[in-house]
């Protein structure tokens, strides 16, 4: 997908033209919900996350069946990560990731154990080599596949945290962030893998809450908060205020793996906590796509919140790294299920999970790139076009990274693919 400005009035007419293409209807008695999608880094293969044990392989193109992986673990599988166009790994609620291989997809390259508790998602250093995962023991686990054998790969302990939920790398990987059920977002400057960072020894950079306007003041922090549902619930306590307390060591230049530590702003939120239930990256670095849902879990939003870069404004009040630009109100339906969202491969637009099917939103009426729209308070994201092909909440979506098509699938199992019709 071209991200050429001159180019992207033809993108839009494709997304705009965009209808539900095929529908793969599977038995729900095998598999369960579908909680997580991913496409080959060349789009040839779609891989499925299933509530039951399975990983389920497809053809996107001709919508074809290619696979099940029936007993790919022994509990829930949360998240599948591409590591290049035949390597992939998934991880499972069994505190197991496991590593597979197109070419021979009956039996894993190796399973890696390090997790104590439900591994949630994956991220790969295409830089190092490295594989990161977190679960829901709060652990941070970096695995070397340099050295992969059958047995596993060495592996260390890279950081900790209370009321983990999601963690991602920036594009680059100069970044990681880490979202968390308390509401707060954790993030790591200057990445360096490499060094194990233990409670206390990484340079604290700041606490406080994200703002949408341009003048940037101190705010307090939410409240902890539990997540329950069968497959995503997190029994540990919220982060330490002694740890909250600590004042910037950020003079000048930043050291490396620096925390900053927010509580994004969510509309209607101020005065309460929020749990950041689903966290992805834009696809050039830019901003951050969240999905929160209140303390009452009666309400949901998505929120994009742009990188900010540089010195801070004034020394004596560091601005945060973070500014709400834009957000929308979601469907309150699916309580206690994580929606994942997605970014579009060219950053202009994104999927999100709305009821029994999925939204299309963009930045501006345009599709405009967000660069070229960013408003001086928050506004809303715009909704380009709605599609619904199922009949349960819909859970998790996911672009094509080469051609024009959108893939969904819901609580009951269903994996529905989108592509223009005309």
């Amino acid at each position: 997908v071209s991200g050429a400005r001159d180019t992207f009035g033809a993108m839009t007419g494709l997304y705009g033209a965009i209808q539900p293409a095929d529908s793969v209807s599977l038995s729900t008695r095998t598999h369960g919900a579908v909680f997580n999608l991913e496409y080959s880094p060349d789009g040839s293969v779609l891989t499925v996350a299933c509530e039951q044990t399975e990983v389920l392989l497809f053809d996107p193109i001709s919508s074809k069946h290619i696979k099940t992986l029936s007993e790919a673990h022994e509990d829930c599988v949360n998240n599948i990560r591409f590591l290049d166009n035949r390597l992939f790994a998934t991880c499972s609620d069994d505190t197991t990731i496991a590593l597979w291989d197109l070419r021979k997809l009956n039996t894993k390259v190796c399973t890696l154990h390090g997790h104590t508790s439900w591994v949630k998602n994956i991220e790969y250093d295409t830089n190092t080599r490295l594989l990161v995962t977190s679960g829901f023991d709060g652990n941070v686990i970096i695995w070397d596949t340099n050295r992969c054998t059958e047995d596993g790969c060495p592996h260390k302990k890279f950081f900790h945290t209370r009321f983990l939920m999601r963690m991602r790398l920036t594009p680059d990987c100069s970044k990681m962030l880490i979202s968390t059920s308390s509401g707060y977002l954790l993030i790591l400057h200057d990445l360096d893998l490499n060094k194990s960072l233990e409670v206390g020894s990484y340079p604290i950079l700041r606490a406080r809450r994200t703002t949408s306007s341009s003048d940037i003041t101190s705010s307090g922090s939410s409240g902890p908060r539990a997540v329950g549902s069968p497959c995503h619930q997190n029994n540990s306590g919220p982060l330490s205020e002694k740890t909250l307390s600590r004042p910037s060591q950020r003079e000048g230049g930043s050291p490396r793996n620096s925390l900053e530590v927010l509580t994004p702003e969510v509309p209607g939120e101020r005065d309460r906590g929020n749990c950041i239930t689903s966290l992805q990256l834009h696809p050039k670095g830019w901003a951050t796509l969240l999905r929160c849902s209140s303390n009452t879990d009666d309400q949901e939003w998505t929120c994009v919140y742009e990188f900010q870069e540089g010195a801070p404004v004034r020394p004596v009040s560091p601005r945060c790294s973070l500014r709400l630009t834009h957000c929308i109100e979601e469907a309150n339906v699916g309580r206690g299920y994580i929606k994942e969202l997605c970014f579009s491969p060219d950053g202009r637009m994104i999927s999100s999970p709305h009821g029994f099917g999925i939204r299309l939103l963009g930045f501006d009426a345009h599709c405009s790139e967000l660069v070229d729209c960013l408003p001086r308070e928050a506004s809303p994201l715009r909704e380009i076009r709605s599609l619904y092909s199922h009949n349960d909440v819909v859970l998790t979506t996911k672009f094509s990274p080469t051609h024009c098509q959108i893939a969904s699938g819901c609580l009951s199992g269903r994996v529905s693919l989108y592509q223009p019709k005309f």
